[in-house]
């Protein structure tokens, strides 16, 4: 029997995976544990079918969220964290966080304590999902939120706390700002570093797919000097690192007469407003999006939704240092432990992972049984009642029937 080792990173970046590889998980609050028992038997099968016994996943289950609190006290220990940068790749369920109170979101302080800065969000349309769309086939978008900044940093102070108050006075007496006494007051930093690493990954991510465009989207018409200089910092970093590869429109219309040259992506900008319209009457143009976090979390649900919702959206943070795949839902508690819900989200969210670790015939052998057993019509309950003759299936046997099309 060979050994199982941990995935590992070299000193220049690159991913070193052995063939027999422990990743951990977790299986999240809510609907998370229906969610990944059928991921795991999924993602085990189609390594099976792709690589019989050459490669193989051993699973080591973290406690965290409900669970993790129950075991061990903690929402989320130190411990947890250090396991999955020491292991490099995770994989999670859904966690729950109390809105207004309570713990700080878990998905937050995942991302910002393992500095996982890139939140990837591929959203395309897998026929014959049910979609409000006319043409959700023209869908087929990647989008890569700025993670660790913005308004969800979580620097904010409650209404007429101290710290408030203490914010407010110095407005007034300092830079001569009238703030309401009782507003509760919040910070929103984004800087050139946290910017400029996140718009090069989207737009090496651009290049390597071979994908005609990166959208800058903010809102910098009003936020001038944090929205618009995520879209002034974004167009320096394309200059910076990615000069023979990229074009901006202005240079596409004055150089290139409109004509796109061969070999280049266009670099450009757009509005959050203005883009959310853009991407409901002409999706076809807009190919990678990078934004700021808060935008970020809009419209890759937005996106998600022309396709057939969360339940078909998978989601990745990705950082230097290491990676964790999720499902971008939330727990839908009402539906616990009645292997009810759609594990798509978290079932495409492992094909990334298996992506990212090279594992790519295993990912697409996936890929195309989830879009074959829904083509058959074999699906669960929220697709099955908008599917005309479709087979309702429980969560386990939607897995199933994706493993049974693994060819």
């Amino acid at each position: 029997m060979s050994e199982y080792k941990k995935i590992s990173k070299s000193s220049d970046g690159r991913l070193n995976v052995p063939d027999f590889t422990i990743i951990p998980y977790i299986e999240g609050d809510g609907i998370g544990p229906d969610i990944w028992c059928a991921t795991r038997l999924v993602v085990d099968a189609a390594i099976d079918k792709a690589y019989g016994n050459n490669r193989k996943i051993k699973w080591f289950e973290l406690y965290v969220g409900e669970k993790g609190y129950k075991r061990t006290g903690e929402y989320l220990s130190r411990n947890s964290l250090d396991t999955i940068k020491s292991y490099v790749v995770a994989i999670k369920g859904p966690l729950t966080t109390p809105v207004g109170k309570g713990i700080r979101s878990l998905n937050v302080t995942i991302r910002q304590e393992l500095d996982l800065y890139a939140c990837i969000r591929p959203v395309k349309y897998i026929n014959p999902v049910p979609s409000p769309m006319k043409y959700p086939e023209k869908v087929d978008m990647v989008v890569f939120r700025e993670n660790t900044e913005d308004v969800y940093a979580g620097i904010e102070w409650e209404s007429k706390s101290e710290h408030a108050k203490s914010i407010i006075n110095f407005l007034r007496e300092n830079m001569g700002i009238n703030v309401p006494d009782d507003a509760g007051i919040g910070i929103k930093p984004i800087s050139e570093h946290c910017t400029k690493r996140l718009v090069s990954r989207a737009i090496k991510y651009a290049i390597d797919n071979k994908l005609p465009s990166v959208t800058l989207m903010h809102k910098g018409n009003i936020m001038k000097f944090t929205e618009g200089s995520f879209a002034k910092w974004g167009y320096e970093v394309a200059k910076e690192k990615f000069l023979s590869g990229t074009i901006t429109e202005s240079e596409l219309h004055d150089k290139y007469n409109g004509k796109m040259p061969e070999g280049k992506i266009i670099i450009k900008d757009r509005i959050a407003d203005m883009l959310f319209q853009q991407v409901l009457l002409r999706p076809e143009e807009y190919h990678v999006i990078a934004t700021p976090n808060l935008n970020g979390d809009y419209i890759s649900d937005a996106l998600a939704a022309q396709v057939g919702g969360l339940g078909m959206a998978p989601g990745a943070n990705i950082g230097d240092s290491c990676a964790v795949f999720e499902a971008t839902h939330g727990t839908a508690p009402k539906y616990a432990n009645q292997d009810k819900v759609n594990p798509s989200s978290l079932i495409l969210s492992a094909t990334m992972m298996l992506d990212y670790m090279g594992w790519k015939e295993a990912s697409n052998l996936i890929k195309k049984a989830l879009t074959q057993t829904i083509q058959e019509g074999i699906v669960t309950y929220d697709l099955a009642r908008q599917i005309k003759g479709a087979r309702e299936v429980k969560c386990s046997e939607f897995a199933k029937a994706i493993s049974e099309h693994l060819i």
